[in-house]
């Protein structure tokens, strides 16, 4: 009986950026990466290479942080690069490179946020992110099983758990959350013939330790 089709995707949130080091709200604030993101992004590359990972296309989010990390592996495994901006950050509308501060006093945080409520006022809403992030998934999944990567952020990749994992959306930002940090990554297989998700790592990252 032959092997019935199977999908394996890893998602990957981008290397550090300057708005990470500047500890600013990005959304679709399109900050690059700072050197130590780069170096972050070659070490993930190289242990790839080492381990002769190889990935049929890299799916990224458009926005500068996640598009370099994607080019970085993206040249050291000569993998292919589709851009596709359902993989960007939450638009988080007045919030998009704030500081705390400054985000405290222009754009205050409602007392309370259902599912419905946009970020940063004219940004997205929770749930928003959510379809976006099934719509995501559903551009890989008609395209032919294969061993895909997709290099994206980390609330955006939240949303894509809760989508694959059936978790709903919870008032307030409550419920889990699942940590990406930068060079994190989380690997899936998938097998549509018995809708069958399993999750392979997550928070997975021996080529970067931290200080």
């Amino acid at each position: 009986m032959a092997d019935s089709p199977l999908y394996n995707i890893t998602f990957l949130r981008h290397g550090e950026s300057v708005g990470n080091l500047e500890n600013r709200f990005q959304g679709h604030a399109d900050f690059p990466l700072t050197e130590t993101g780069r170096v972050q992004a070659r070490a993930l590359a190289e242990r790839w290479q080492a381990e002769g990972r190889a990935f049929d296309r890299v799916f990224s989010s458009p926005l500068a942080r996640a598009r370099e990390t994607a080019e970085i592996v993206c040249a050291a495994l000569n993998t292919p690069l589709e851009l596709d901006p359902e993989w960007m950050e939450i638009n988080n509308g007045l919030l998009a490179g704030l500081s705390d501060e400054e985000a405290n006093q222009a754009v205050p945080r409602p007392q309370y946020m259902t599912p419905y409520t946009r970020f940063g006022r004219t940004g997205e809403s929770r749930w928003e992110v959510y379809l976006r992030a099934g719509r995501a998934i559903q551009r890989i999944l008609d395209r032919a099983p294969g061993c895909y990567l997709v290099a994206a952020h980390g609330g955006i990749l939240n949303m894509t758990m809760y989508a694959i994992l059936g978790i709903p959306i919870q008032a307030d930002s409550s419920g889990p959350r699942f940590m990406f940090h930068n060079t994190t990554f989380a690997t899936f297989t998938y097998e549509p013939e018995h809708h069958n998700w399993r999750m392979l790592h997550f928070d997975h990252r021996p080529h970067w330790k931290e200080d």
